[in-house]
């Protein structure tokens, strides 16, 4: 069963208030070898799950029962973190307009490991211009997390988790811009429309290292690859700064593709 199936077959219906004390099941693990593929989730008693996938060397977070999107948004933003503490996060709205994929799942991941209160704030999601808010207590789980992670070569300990809050949403931090973009080229490929999300570190003379994929649309998709060749060419400057004393910065950016 796909992940997000998966997921969705555990909700209960999503509460219509626009407040939602959760009471959390524990995690559970399933593993499916013939499809490559392992999945760390944990479903609600309202009706929300939140899971971390590995299918062949791609890694995905999702959380599935949410109010149902729009049908004109890709994009949706969910203001998530500690009770005291929310953050806007963008997450992409699937076939499904129930279920949300991070653009960034393996920090995600690494946040849930070690359990303990999160909210999850849905702009308008209460109905009638309310907001619905989910206050979660998670359980501990980071054996089940940290497998999911290791199985598709995701670090356990990432000091870029750090920096990611910096970028903005047109993915530069502030005072940062493109002299040269990346310009990938839409692949050989059975999908007609994608996208994704690749992070690199800035270096002082504005080319791009240490760069990774952090989520693509669909899995098994030649996205990632063709977005991650591009950033060779592209050069970032900063105004402010001294030509080959930038500061170094992490950076992230999306690539739509369609034909």
């Amino acid at each position: 069963m796909p992940f997000a199936q998966l997921l969705i077959s555990l909700t209960l219906g999503v509460a219509a208030s626009a407040s939602v004390q959760e009471v959390p099941l524990d995690w559970d693990v399933q593993r499916d070898p013939a499809n490559e593929t392992l999945v760390a989730f944990v479903p609600m008693t309202s009706g929300l799950a939140i899971g971390v996938r590995c299918t062949k060397g791609d890694f995905a977070a999702i959380i599935a029962g949410l109010p149902e999107a729009r049908s004109d948004e890709r994009l949706r933003t969910l203001r998530i973190g500690r009770p005291d503490d929310l953050h806007d996060s963008r997450w992409n709205v699937t076939t499904d307009r129930t279920v949300a994929i991070a653009d960034y799942p393996a920090r995600f991941a690494r946040n849930l490991r070690e359990g303990g209160p999160l909210s999850i704030l849905i702009p308008g999601g209460g109905g009638e211009g309310r907001n619905l808010r989910h206050d979660l207590e998670l359980p501990a789980s980071s054996a089940a997390i940290d497998e999911v992670l290791t199985a598709c070569d995701r670090p356990l300990v990432d000091p870029r988790d750090a920096l990611l809050p910096e970028i903005g949403a047109g993915g530069l931090p502030a005072g940062v811009t493109w002299a040269r973009p990346p310009r990938p080229v839409f692949p050989q490929s059975q999908y007609a429309a994608g996208y994704a999300v690749v992070s690199c570190m800035m270096t002082a003379e504005g080319r791009l290292e240490q760069c990774v994929v952090e989520a693509q649309h669909p899995a098994d998709s030649a996205f990632g690859r063709v977005a991650l060749r591009s950033t060779g060419d592209a050069r970032l400057t900063s105004p402010n700064e001294t030509p080959g004393q930038f500061t170094p910065r992490v950076v992230g950016f999306r690539f739509n593709f369609r034909q």
